[in-house]
């Protein structure tokens, strides 16, 4: 018998969210009649523990005799249990410097850990996580935000509504207002900001004629889709390649400052690293033709793309201004403000459908896999995402050497 257990969230303030939901460890204990799942007690989670209860799920305290650990945020250095195999996303892969005393423990108590992160198919694709969900948060954010700036609309803040469902319905009452919405990110940020633009009614065009403005902004709101070839091209000649850009970003340039003259509300979903040019520099806002009034920075990368986010914001206080005429953060919804929401956990805003979609992508992509390391059968998916076992750092990621023994 295998048991796994699903910990409870004691990061604070705490996440609703967990890996499976009631149905799915039914579904999982039927599917494979050799696991048992026990839930930890949680006052916080999305589903009732008496909700586990009622589809025959056990609910108990102890997690000691459990082999594999699921949780969704980093554990407390404190609650680790030594010589478990635990999954959760830690935020060590890159040497956060915040949680270099969390993998030092994972290590020091012989723990076995794979990082949800670090879990991707043949072709390098991530099998789990909740970008769909922080897209769809991020694009409803910015427009709350956008209709508070303008005083045009109020809408409840999303971590107040039960479900996807109730936000769309929220959204569609307010659709009725002049809009020019860019989006940009071509993974699972982008396309769950596309799934609600869509579906609330705005209306998409492309880039080509979002560029042009050839077309009626009365109403609704008119949004288009930038991949990366539409807002980066080479310098030398202006072509695109998808892989050379991957391998070699700095030979390319932002070609984002054409959309910036039709842009109001800016939706961000972009992976980026230092390598990778903003989408527009500082120096930038103060042009006559910059004319984004709002940005929903869902990427959240800290003087990244989006140079002005110099902070991420929280869920009850999710959006700071940029005054453009000193060049300095400042309280949101002035005359003179660019006004960024980049709040980090925006899929805590939606922990039922983010959860019941985690969890889907867990039952098909991972707990085969996951089950046949823990019996040691072949298990690639597993063996390549495995960051730690036995004290040491696993090979794909002895990179982390001198970040675990207290370098950076």
């Amino acid at each position: 018998m295998i048991k796994i257990g699903l910990i409870r969230e004691y990061k604070k303030p705490a996440d609703k969210r967990v890996a499976l939901s009631p149905d799915q460890c039914v579904a999982l204990q039927t599917q494979f009649p050799k696991v048992k799942i026990v839930v930890e007690p949680s006052p916080d989670r999305i589903f009732t523990d008496q909700n586990y209860l009622d589809k025959g799920v056990e609910v108990h305290h102890d997690m000691e005799k459990c082999d594999i650990l699921l949780g969704i945020k980093e554990v407390p250095i404190e609650k680790l249990i030594p010589n478990k195999t635990y999954l959760f996303f830690a935020h060590v892969i890159k040497k956060q410097p915040y949680n270099q005393e969390l993998l030092k423990s994972l290590l020091s108590k012989n723990i076995t850990f794979i990082d949800y992160e670090t879990l991707v198919n043949e072709r390098g694709n991530r099998l789990l996580g909740f970008g769909e969900f922080a897209g769809i948060v991020g694009a409803y954010n910015g427009l709350l935000t956008y209709g508070k700036k303008f005083q045009l609309f109020d809408l409840p803040p999303a971590y107040t509504l039960k479900n996807y469902k109730e936000l769309v319905a929220q959204a569609k009452t307010i659709i009725d207002f002049p809009c020019k919405i860019t989006v940009t990110g071509s993974g699972r940020v982008g396309q769950g900001a596309l799934r609600f633009l869509t579906e609330v009614g705005c209306q998409q065009v492309s880039p080509e004629v979002f560029v042009k403005g050839d077309f009626n902004i009365i109403q609704p709101p008119v949004f288009t889709h930038l991949l990366s070839h539409d807002h980066y091209a080479r310098i030398t000649d202006g072509g695109f390649d998808l892989q050379e850009f991957f391998k070699h970003p700095t030979r390319y340039q932002s070609t984002f400052g054409k959309f910036i003259p039709q842009t109001d509300l800016l939706i961000n979903g972009i992976f980026w690293n230092e390598n990778i040019p903003r989408l527009f520099e500082m120096q930038d806002i103060n042009n006559l033709d910059f004319a984004i009034k709002v940005i929903a920075d869902v990427s959240c990368d800290v003087d990244g793309s989006v140079p002005i986010t110099e902070r991420a914001t929280s869920i009850h206080d999710p959006v700071f201004g940029w005054d453009k005429l000193f060049n300095r953060s400042c309280e949101p919804f002035l005359p003179q403000t660019i006004d960024v929401m980049a709040v980090t956990n925006l899929p805590t805003e939606l922990p039922f459908d983010a959860s019941i979609g985690f969890g889907e992508l867990l039952l098909k992509n991972v707990m085969p896999s996951l089950i046949d390391f823990f019996e040691d059968n072949p298990a690639p998916i597993i063996q390549k995402a495995l960051i730690c076992a036995n004290g040491s750092l696993s090979e794909n990621f002895l990179y982390l050497s001198d970040y675990a023994e207290g370098g950076i």
